[in-house]
Parts: C-alpha cells; structure tokens; sequence
C-alpha cells in the first residue's frame, strides 16, 4: 500500500479521499488555488501546497504544476477525484512517466472512452447494446440531416468530446437540425477544443441507469449493483438513489454482466461506470463510461458496505479483489442528493458568504462537504457544496429520513436547491418510481425551466 498520495482535486471529494487515507495510515497532500487558501481540505491533509490563482486553468488544471508538487513531497500516487483532471489522459500519461501511479486506469483507456464516439463504437465491438445512430464524425449539417431522416425523428444530436449536456439537444425536424448543429458544434468547440458532432436516434421516456464495476490488474472484474440517476436539470444529475425502484432481477443481472464484459474488453482497472438509458420495456442502451469515481459513489457504498476509494487504493497498490460476485451484497436503499448553490428556480449560481451552515445528524444521515459557516462560495468552481445520503431498509423509508434531514439543514447567506430536492422527493409520481429523466420538466415549475 502507499505512504502517501497527493489528492489532484478540490472540495468534499478531496475530503473524502483524505478521510480514507486515514483510516489506512496514507499520508495526504492536498493543492490548492488561492481562493481555497481556507478550504477544509486543506485543513483536514497532512500538507498542503498553493498551486496557483483562483481560475481552474491556473492552479487544479496545471498539470505540470500538480505533478511538480508530487515529486517534491514524494508522493507515491496521485488520486484525481471527479471532474477537473479525472478523465485526463494527459494527466495519466505525465504520471506514467514521472513513476507516480494514476489512480484509476491506463492513458489509453481513459483517452478511448473519453470520446463518445470512440466508445459507441468500442461498446458496439464487445457486444454491448448501443442507441440506433452513427459512430463517426459529422462532416456538416447537410450530412446530419441525411442520416437524421434515415434514421427518423426526434434525435439527439450530441458532442463527442461533450459532457454535463453540453452540445446536446433533442431535435424534431430538419429544420431545427440545421440551426442546433451550428449551434452545438460552436459551444462543443468552445468547452472541450473539440467541435465533432454525432447523433442517435431519441429515446422517449428514458431512465438514466449506471453500473458501478471495479477491476484489479490481476484480471477479475465486478459489478456493484447499479445507480439510477434520472432526476436531472439541464443534464445534470441532482438526485441517485440505489438500487433503482424500476429495475427487476434479470435486467439488473443482464446489465451488470453486460458492463463488467464491457470493462474486460477494453482491459479496464480501478472503479468505472457505466452508463446506460433504460426505455419503458427495460431495453438498455449503452450511453457512456466514466473512468473515474463518481460524484454519486456514496449510495453504492451504503448498499453494499464497501469503501470504493479504499478498492481504488487497492487496486492502484497493485492488490487483487478481496471479493467475489457473490459476496456482494445488496442491502437495503439509499439516496443522495446534491446541495448547489444556486437559485432553485433559474438553477443559476448563488455565490456568496455563508452566514450559517448547519448540517443534519442521525444514524442514518450522511453528510459530504467541505464547507462551513463564514466561507465564502466563490463563482470559479462548481457550485455543489454539499451532498445528503439518506439509507432505509426500504426506498420509502430513505424518502422519508431524506425529508426530514432537509428539512433539519440550516443554510443562509446564499441561495440553494434544497426547495427544489424537496418538491421532486415530496411529488407522488416520485415516491411511485416513476422516474424517468424528463421528470424535472415535466412535473416541476415549468414556468422557471428551459
């Protein structure tokens, strides 16, 4: 096991890392940006070093600056946390070269899958069901339009370096093709240095349904059950919950096969997800791997009683799984929600001081945050400042304690989306499972909601 490792990352995932690193007795260096100087992860490391201002381009997205303050603390491993430089190949890469282990997988499959049109067609290769589209670039709008009318309208037309809904957009016709395709090609550019665009064909009424898989180098790969992530805004997932209430049996069995023979096939190690939409008769249909933890890795945890940074420790070291597929169990239900601060209506940012901060407590509650009272929310980072995970014996009973630990939340000085978290969690069509990702649209403040 490692001695030390440096957290590339900032915030509650930071926190999280650090907290498992010291249940193992791993010594913990964390970096930060000026505007972090006060931030509890830098607090809560064994050390902790300025890596530059408060623009992400100029501190948590400097690689060589990261990798300069690995070498000179001795760190053994670099832990990437989500976001920022998660899915960075050239980030991996410098760390190959440097001797520092990357914590998560090789350059080459993060570079693979971080291409969604790579990985349509990688999936498509090793059997996994993919959405009716096309896996390669579009030359121009009059090529979409084609392919679009072969296919049949609505389709997505999406980016293929694209993330958090960025570039993507549901289209019914050939004229809404040609001004989106402008449009989304320009902003994909502008976002990630890269305008290629693809489309598939739109799937109504879908759910957003995640495997959580974790691989050694040794060969062996597991499924930790999965993760339904359907209520989103503009996207963005705001609300997980595991297992999902809609699946049965043979379709979580089916999917979690199907993701661990996926994870073989491109010879993945460290802990991935992945993604499928879920249509009303229970198909699924590959939509993305992440290679990294995810920001909704809690509730997998609660329900199976695994530490998954501690696996990823592990697995980095060099370990084997000290588990087989039966022996991971599923207990029980949980659901997280994420706390932005933004406004609950617009879902704009909020930034601002916090007067008080004052989380809820209880056997069943957990909290991951790296906030308090008398910090100051800035407008340079993701706005997510906390996240809730609730867990009962049954789907009911976690709606009910998350209830109520939203309602025992204290928060002033800014603007959140706790009225929001509420209304979804509150609404009948909710509490049925009835879940799919259009619920936010259609259920909640139309008026508010573009």
């Amino acid at each position: 096991m490692f001695s030390k490792i440096l957290i590339a990352n900032r915030g509650e995932i930071a926190v999280r890392v650090i907290r498992t690193c010291q249940k193992l007795g791993i010594q913990t260096v964390a970096v930060y940006s000026e505007a972090d100087a006060d931030s509890l992860h830098v607090k809560c490391a064994d050390e902790a070093h300025l890596i530059g201002k408060p623009r992400v381009s100029e501190s948590y997205l400097n690689i060589e600056k990261i990798i300069e303050v690995a070498k000179a603390t001795k760190a053994e491993a670099i832990h990437p946390g989500y976001g920022l430089l998660s899915e960075n190949p050239t980030f991996a890469r410098r760390c190959e070269e440097e001797g520092i282990v990357f914590i998560g997988p090789n350059a080459d499959v993060i570079a693979r899958m971080g291409s969604k049109i790579e990985s349509r067609k990688t999936m498509a290769e090793a059997g996994v069901p993919i959405v009716p589209g096309i896996s390669h670039p579009l030359q121009d709008a009059d090529e979409a339009a084609k392919i679009a009318e072969s296919i049949g309208y609505p389709i997505m037309l999406k980016a293929s370096a694209g993330g958090g809904g960025i570039g993507m957009q549901v289209v019914h016709n050939g004229e809404e093709l040609r001004k989106a395709f402008e449009g989304n090609q320009k902003r994909a550019a502008s976002f990630f240095g890269d305008g290629a665009m693809y489309l598939e064909k739109y799937i109504a009424n879908p759910r957003h349904v995640e495997i959580q898989i974790l691989a050694d180098q040794h060969g062996n790969c597991l499924y930790l059950w999965e993760r339904e992530c359907s209520i989103q805004r503009r996207h963005q997932k705001v609300i997980e919950e595991a297992p999902s209430p809609f699946l049965d049996e043979e379709t979580r069995r089916k999917m979690g096969e199907t993701a661990v023979r996926a994870a073989q096939y491109i010879g993945y190690t460290n802990a991935g997800t992945i993604e499928f939409l879920v249509d009303e008769e229970k198909n699924f249909y590959f939509l993305e791997m992440n290679t990294r933890l995810q920001v909704e890795h809690p509730v997998t945890e609660e329900i199976t009683g695994l530490d998954l940074v501690e696996e990823q420790l592990r697995v980095a070291a060099g370990e084997k799984l000290r588990y087989t597929q039966e022996d991971i169990r599923c207990e029980g239900h949980a659901i997280e929600v994420r706390i932005y601060a933004e406004d609950p209506k617009t879902f704009f940012p909020s930034p601002g001081t916090l007067t008080a901060f004052e989380l809820p407590e209880g056997e069943y509650i957990r909290n991951e945050t790296a906030v308090a009272t008398g910090m100051t929310v800035t407008p340079f980072y993701d706005p997510m400042i906390a996240k809730l995970i609730t867990k009962g014996g049954t789907r009911q009973e976690a709606i009910v304690r998350m209830l109520q630990a939203l309602d025992a939340y204290r928060i002033e000085g800014i603007k959140t989306n706790i009225p929001m978290l509420k209304e979804v969690l509150s609404h009948p069509e909710f509490q049925a499972g009835h879940t799919t990702t259009h619920f936010v649209n259609i259920h909640l403040h139309k008026s508010s909601i573009k």
